[in-house]
């Protein structure tokens, strides 16, 4: 297929349409407009993915050097004031927040249908659905939801403590009745 030479393809995209050939300044202001909103709604998600997977290389890391240095507290302690003191604009690394990181760290390392999903979601979901739900599939369930919905971090609080989860997964087929629970629980989130 030729390609309008007015487009240009940059990272597989190409826009929405071609440019009109004519004056039809508001429909141009409305594409434009459109075209802008996108571009922050995506670099936003990009950054928000990669916060994510820096928070996680942290915990990491915390957790390798607890285990080499055998000072649970003061690697957390000293590694919080060295990072706000090298970057004094940024927030994020409180005692408070590392501790978060090496607890989202140890939570889901050995979850790995859940990895790949805890990028999809901001820190501050991640950090309410971490500590708030325990069971993997409850919090597949909240992280599936919180993407497909755009549910805000209060919101995803409300959920949880009206048991969103649990009222979903109960009596909306026969599965109760023919398959075991586990079994039930996982095909109806797969369903998400």
């Amino acid at each position: 297929m030729k390609k309008n030479k007015d487009e240009l393809a940059i990272g597989g995209h190409t826009g929405n349409a071609a440019v009109k050939k004519n004056d039809d300044y508001p429909f141009m202001l409305a594409e434009v407009k459109e075209r802008v909103r996108s571009a922050q709604y995506k670099a936003l998600r990009k950054v928000n993915h990669e916060l994510v997977r820096l928070y996680w290389d942290i915990g990491r890391m915390i957790v390798g050097q607890q285990g080499i240095a055998h000072r649970g507290k003061a690697v957390v302690e000293r590694l919080s004031e060295d990072l706000r003191r090298e970057f004094p604009g940024i927030s994020g690394f409180s005692v408070q927040n590392l501790w978060y990181m090496r607890q989202f760290y140890k939570e889901y390392i050995d979850l790995e249908k859940l990895q790949p999903l805890v990028g999809e979601i901001s820190w501050a979901h991640n950090l309410v659905i971490m500590t708030r739900c325990k069971d993997p599939l409850e919090r597949e369930f909240y992280i599936k939801m919180t993407k497909k919905t755009g549910w805000s971090k209060n919101v995803l609080i409300h959920q949880i403590e009206n048991q969103s989860y649990e009222k979903t997964m109960s009596g909306q087929t026969n599965f109760d009745k023919t398959i075991k629970p586990r079994q039930r629980t996982q095909a109806k989130l797969a369903g998400l």
